[in-house]
């Protein structure tokens, strides 16, 4: 085990491209995709109380809502306000 973490530094002094870890990944932070965490926690607020009350209908519904939220977050990424999206280009998101 001694070995491998030695290894690990040495690899790392060495390697002048950087780690991995030094990439921006994004995680989503664009409205697109609040849009869609907002909508589907409201969609499984719904479903839990659905499922609370033992009401089929009203735990469907939520999971609908879920599932919109997803479309609606898709529809708002190919409109352009995604992860570097061209209508929040320069906006600081």
């Amino acid at each position: 085990m001694a070995n491998h973490a030695t290894t690990t530094e040495t690899a790392m002094k060495t390697d002048p491209a950087g780690s991995i870890h030094d990439e921006v990944i994004g995680h989503g932070n664009s409205p697109a995709a609040w849009t869609c965490v907002f909508i589907m926690i409201a969609g499984s607020i719904v479903a839990g109380i659905g499922f609370a009350m033992a009401s089929n209908m009203v735990f469907w519904a939520g999971v609908v809502v879920m599932f919109l939220g997803l479309i609606a977050g898709w529809i708002m990424k190919k409109a352009g306000y995604g992860v570097d999206g061209s209508k929040i280009q320069g906006s600081g998101h």
